[in-house]
């Protein structure tokens, strides 16, 4: 591909068009000279002459001229191919940096998209955690809302508490140490009943409880309203333990100390806390009030006190057991005794056999070797304990 020198009017002028011009004016004005030589005279030979030299002259400087373009063509070539070779290395190392770019950004993107991914997981996971603990809320609150509609009522606040003592009660004791709701001599039924051992007066467990005034009592903000509900607390309480004394304590039927239950430990700290007049009054009244808490120790204090009389009780089968154990002792002393002699005499024959097994091999070995003794007899005679063989017997 030729190199454009310039443009003249719009149109490139290339190199090759260039030289062909300029050939052609040199030839052009070589004629011209060779015409004016034959057609001037001898006048004007000189000014041919020197016409011919400014022609050869500029003949040379063209082609000095032509000689500098063709040089400066070289170059702008070698211009061009080396910056030819520098595009494409330029565009080489930018297609690779391009890779790389892209490479990354992918890696990234997918580093990212991971990432996003486990995040979105956890997430998830989390939602779906918090959604299970908002349905086990919204259950809950269901299920207070149904406590609370329960206690509202003095029959099923009665059935609850009933329901958490007999828990307590079958859970720590024999069952033939209480009774749930029996009837008493006069006709009462208290909630339980526990019998002691050695006693024929039993425990009266009360379950019922007055749940309104202490309702009223948390609902209470202004002073007035929480002095009234204070009032009515002392009140229901001085009426619950008086109806628990008048109608369950029995003489020979019933021990003369009851114990009131209360089925919230909130109820009995309220009472420890804030009224320790009621606490005193049944103390007086020998009435024991009691959570769920102290019911479960008070009842495994029964428990302990029904096993040691289980235990008194069966003293003397125990040591009936006990006489049989020492005489099964005894006869495993005089067996074991029998044993060690049996083995004590097995061992002392085992010694014997292995002293008369090697007499049997001292012999052979004799035999084997030749060394038989004259008194050969005397030998056998000693070893066996016989008498001593003489010639002719």
């Amino acid at each position: 591909m030729q190199s454009v020198l310039f443009e003249i009017n719009g149109r490139a002028i290339l190199l090759g068009e260039f030289l062909v011009a300029a050939v052609v004016a040199a030839l052009f004005f070589m004629f011209l000279i060779v015409v004016l030589v034959l057609r001037g005279q001898s006048a004007r030979r000189r000014e041919a002459m020197a016409r011919s030299i400014r022609a050869a002259e500029l003949e040379m400087q063209i082609s000095r001229m032509m000689q500098a373009q063709s040089e400066q063509v070289g170059r702008i070539s070698e211009l061009g191919i080396s910056a030819q070779a520098r595009e494409s290395e330029l565009a080489r190392t930018l297609n690779e940096r391009l890779d790389q770019v892209t490479m990354r950004l992918g890696q990234s993107v997918e580093a990212s998209t991971k990432t996003t991914s486990d995040s979105l997981s956890a997430l998830q996971e989390r939602l779906a955690v918090i959604d299970a603990a908002q349905k086990n809320i919204t259950e809950l609150s269901g299920q207070v809302v149904s406590l609370q509609y329960i206690l509202s009522d003095k029959q099923s606040r009665g059935a609850f508490g009933q329901g958490r003592m007999e828990t307590i009660i079958a859970d720590g004791l024999p069952s033939d140490s209480y009774d749930f709701q029996p009837t008493l001599s006069n006709g009462k039924r208290p909630d339980c009943l526990i019998r002691l051992p050695n006693t024929s007066r039993a425990i009266v467990v009360d379950a019922k409880f007055p749940l309104e005034a202490f309702s009223a009592l948390q609902e209470a903000h202004e002073a007035a309203s929480i002095k009234e509900a204070a009032a009515r607390i002392r009140a229901d309480m001085a009426k619950h333990i008086s109806d628990i004394s008048s109608k369950y304590f029995l003489p020979g039927e019933t021990q003369d100390m009851a114990i009131m239950f209360v089925p919230s430990e909130s109820i009995y700290a309220t009472l420890y806390e804030s009224f320790e007049g009621v606490i005193q009054k049944a103390y007086r009244a020998r009435i024991i009030i009691v959570s769920p808490n102290m019911l479960m120790l008070a009842v495994h204090t029964m428990q302990a006190v029904l096993k040691d009389a289980r235990m008194r009780e069966q003293a003397h089968l125990i040591q009936i057991e006990v006489v049989r154990l020492m005489q099964d002792v005894h006869r495993l002393k005089t067996r074991v005794f029998n044993l060690e002699k049996h083995f004590a005499q097995a061992n002392a024959d085992i010694d014997q056999i292995l002293i008369s097994a090697d007499k049997i091999t001292n012999r052979g070995r004799k035999i084997e070797n030749v060394e038989l003794a004259e008194d050969a007899e005397e030998a056998i005679a000693a070893d066996t304990g016989g008498p001593k063989l003489v010639a002719g017997e």
